[in-house]
């Protein structure tokens, strides 16, 4: 961890609980700037070669730009929005392995000064070498969260011509407290209800938001036990890539060398989808678009994203 970066965290996790309690009590997030969705995730990584293997030559997703060589030193191209970056790490990190997600905004000034006057710590506002300028925070369970000035595109927003897909739809990790989280994601940032449901049709192990100015979403993975280890951690802190279709995308992966998945199959949200994992076991959920089966639970409520 860079020093920078110590000094950041220090200071987010000593307010994130105040300061989203207080901010839940503000009112209404009239003043807020924008956020369009999912810029980035950044993944931890022990061995970029192998990484190399899945997200290039695998998953097929372009080699782009690292923007800050100090913080990633490996960069994927989804589409002109979206990417996700690698962070080298140790052997043996303990901890979820997907290290932070960057919300994409209008305007990274008025998010800040929006943010603070709820009374949530945020980082002053820094420039990478390309010139965006963005700002770190903590959501109450200490998920690093970055939001990032920059032009969402819409329509035609590219990607490559062979990559497994070329929409990130959404960033999950474990949560304890979803009411917690919630105070922040919905009450202060404006993030909506898409779904939730859970294992059983009265349980609640999945609650799922989308953003307020578009359709990608977090999703809360509930009742993990807190002695998770590895493996179990990489299956629930991860992210997921639209397909039209799971079958096709499973016939694709085969081919290319990549045997060792889950699925595809139908979950209970009503999506076909398969489960791809990096070295690292960080889960790559290859996902259809739209609910092809039956969907338990609840109703969906928001949107749902297109190819």
């Amino acid at each position: 961890m860079r020093n920078r970066d110590w000094k950041i965290a220090i200071v987010l996790a000593i307010a994130a609980a105040a300061g989203v309690v207080a901010a839940a009590n503000g009112g209404g997030t009239a003043g807020r700037a924008k956020i369009f969705g999912i810029a980035y995730v950044k993944v931890r990584a022990t061995d970029l070669e192998k990484d190399a293997t899945f997200y290039g030559q695998q998953l097929r997703l372009p080699a782009g730009e690292v923007r800050d060589g100090n913080a990633a030193q490996a960069s994927y191209v989804v589409n002109g929005n979206q990417r996700i970056e690698l962070a080298k790490t140790a052997p043996g990190t303990p901890g979820s392995y997907l290290a932070e997600v960057g919300l994409a905004t209008d305007d990274v000034n008025k998010m800040r000064a929006y943010l603070t006057a709820k009374g949530v710590a945020a980082s002053e506002i820094f420039t990478w070498p390309d010139g965006t300028k963005h700002f770190e925070t903590q959501d109450p369970e200490g998920n690093k969260i970055v939001f990032v000035e920059q032009k969402w595109q819409t329509g035609n927003i590219g990607g490559g011509d062979d990559a497994i897909g070329r929409r990130l739809l959404h960033a999950g990790f474990v949560v304890k407290d979803w009411k917690a989280e919630s105070r922040f994601y919905e009450d202060v940032l404006g993030f909506r209800l898409y779904w939730k449901g859970g294992f059983k049709d009265d349980g609640l192990d999945w609650y799922e938001i989308q953003v307020p100015d578009g359709d990608n979403w977090i999703e809360y993975m509930l009742n993990i036990p807190g002695n998770a280890d590895h493996k179990e951690l990489g299956v629930q802190n991860h992210f997921s890539l639209g397909v039209k279709s799971a079958d096709e995308a499973a016939k694709v992966l085969r081919a290319r060398g990549l045997k060792d998945f889950d699925g595809p199959e139908v979950g209970r949200d009503g999506k076909d989808s398969l489960d791809a994992y990096d070295p690292d076991w960080t889960r790559v959920e290859v996902m259809e678009f739209t609910p092809s089966g039956k969907v338990c639970c609840s109703e969906y409520t928001g949107k749902h994203p297109a190819p």
